[in-house]
């Protein structure tokens, strides 16, 4: 493996020494051609995933992931505020058993899949949010998020409960095996097709929207610093660290999470708290801002429907709940009870969305980056009426980027950074995801794994170096379609974890579950 390791990373340093600096206008006419043959032919898949509800401009999969985590939620009687001390328990390692299958930690298998999620989308997402739907919007994108950890917590237990463990002791789980295994267990038809056609789905999900998309955007961050310069340098960057972590498998993956994940979000979280601090005269009025928006609008685009709508689509894209995504990760934990990650992974939403996301939020509200017309207390529209006009016109990173830089000048850099190791931890997760569902179609080994692994890679260097914009539409179409066929089968297999949770409860009541000496 050191040397199959060693070939391949000079492969990738030569990309580096041959790839022509002349060969970058050629290139870009390539992209163009590529875009206009590539959403010829899948525009119909991307306009009917992201297609509205006729007569409004709600996304139908954003109500589908809503409304599935609002059945969940009801189902298993709000299971996310009854267990959450119990999942924190787990998360510290109270009553994990070290003999038990798997191969990562509760912890590690929560970063893991955190990282997978944690990334862009809370940084220029709640940018496109906020200016949208204002203020207001944060409120239904924390209800959403709450209701998403009750998807999370039927996926995830799932995954472990129909998991396959290998001889050499790693594991293969998430929505393809329960789909095909737990369709079966209940003698009901198509779970083979069903599960073949998610897998199918993850892999494009994987390589453009939890790799492509991810360097990409990490370039345009990076050049905003440095100045502009060719992408395949940093695609061929990323892509030897990544090969560097991913070649270890979820050991290494995990290694490597459970370090950044908390980095990262420290340092995010910690900057956003200087923006409060330094602003802590407006923080009442934030929170005002944000609850008067929700019921009123506050003059934005589409009035309170607009601030729900806005709020409830970037909780559904930011957590992935019921996507089935997690799952897989999830699946590799050392446990004997496959509920137990049921409960760790119901923190993700709160963690991505509750947390982070609404940080976001507070921070470009309180910077008084939106403009407000003092004389009615409603926010500006721009000129198109389709947004609220804001500071030096920004959107997207850079109005978040405004917004942090309005309390220290640096902050910016700091941002930069986020992104960058946002965008990182996101490609080796979903490195791990692809290849789970790689391996679910062509059979595991060492060979099978290895070959997607490469091709993981290059198309980090290709997502960094090309604006294929309609190849990542139809990747980020691919992810949401797979909402689409989870939630369909969690609903026939919900009731196999509500067994599984009666019986846990019942054994944790009486005291048969207890806590490890570690």
């Amino acid at each position: 493996m050191t040397r199959v390791y060693s070939i391949i990373c000079a492969t990738l340093a030569f990309m580096a020494v041959a790839l022509p600096a002349q060969a970058q206008e050629a290139a870009a006419s390539l992209d163009e051609r590529v875009n206009a043959a590539f959403a010829g032919a899948t525009g119909w898949f991307v306009n009917f995933i992201f297609m509205s509800i006729p007569g409004t401009n709600f996304p139908w999969i954003v109500m589908w992931l809503v409304i599935g985590a609002t059945i969940f939620t009801i189902y298993f009687s709000v299971v996310q505020f009854r267990f959450f001390g119990h999942a924190i328990s787990l998360v510290k390692g109270d009553y994990s058993d070290p003999e038990d299958a798997g191969e990562v930690s509760h912890f590690q298998a929560l970063t893991t899949a955190l990282s997978g999620t944690v990334g862009l989308g809370n940084i220029a997402g709640v940018a496109v949010a906020v200016g949208i739907g204002g203020p207001g919007a944060t409120f239904w994108m924390i209800l959403a998020g709450l209701l998403g950890m009750a998807s999370k917590f039927t996926e995830c237990t799932l995954g472990v409960k129909y998991r396959n463990e290998n001889p050499d002791g790693s594991v293969s789980g998430g929505p393809m095996y329960y789909i095909s295994k737990g369709f079966d267990e209940l003698g009901l038809p198509g779970g083979k097709i069903l599960a073949v056609l998610f897998s199918i789905f993850c892999i494009l999900g994987a390589f453009g929207g939890g790799n492509m998309f991810q360097a990409n955007q990490a370039h345009a961050q990076i050049t905003q610093i440095t100045g502009d310069f060719p992408g395949w340098i940093t695609g061929v960057i990323f892509a030897g660290v990544v090969f560097a972590v991913i070649v270890g498998g979820i050991k290494s993956i995990a290694r490597v999470t459970e370090k950044i994940v908390p980095f990262m979000g420290i340092l995010y979280v910690g900057a956003a708290l200087v923006v409060l601090i330094v602003n802590y005269n407006l923080i009442g009025w934030a929170f005002g801002q944000i609850f008067a928006g929700a019921f009123t609008g506050l003059g934005v685009a589409g009035g309170l429907v607009g601030a729900l709508i806005q709020g409830f689509k970037r909780a559904a894209f930011s957590n992935e709940a019921g996507v089935g995504s997690a799952a897989i990760a999830h699946s590799a934990v050392k446990t004997s009870e496959p509920i137990t990650e049921g409960f760790v992974s119901l923190l993700e939403p709160l963690i991505d969305t509750v947390v982070i996301c609404t940080m976001t939020a507070l921070v470009i509200v309180i910077s008084q980056q939106l403009i407000i017309d003092p004389a009615t207390g409603n926010y500006v529209l721009n000129e198109a009426g389709t947004a609220i006009a804001t500071v030096g016109d920004t959107s997207g990173v850079a109005l978040t980027s405004a917004a942090f830089g309005s309390a220290i000048g640096w902050f910016p850099y700091v941002l930069a950074l986020a992104v960058i190791l946002f965008a990182f931890s996101t490609m080796i997760s979903w490195s791990y995801y692809g290849l789970k569902a790689w391996t679910f179609l062509f059979g595991e080994g060492k060979t099978t794994e290895l070959v997607f692994k490469v091709i993981f890679c290059i198309f980090i260097v290709i997502g960094a170096a090309a604006s294929l914009g309609p190849v990542i539409d139809f990747s980020d179409a691919a992810i949401f379609a797979m909402a689409v066929v989870n939630i369909f089968c969690l609903y026939f297999l919900m009731k196999v974890v509500k067994a599984e949770l009666a019986s846990y409860s019942a054994r944790l009541k009486s005291g048969e579950i207890k806590k490890f000496t570690h």
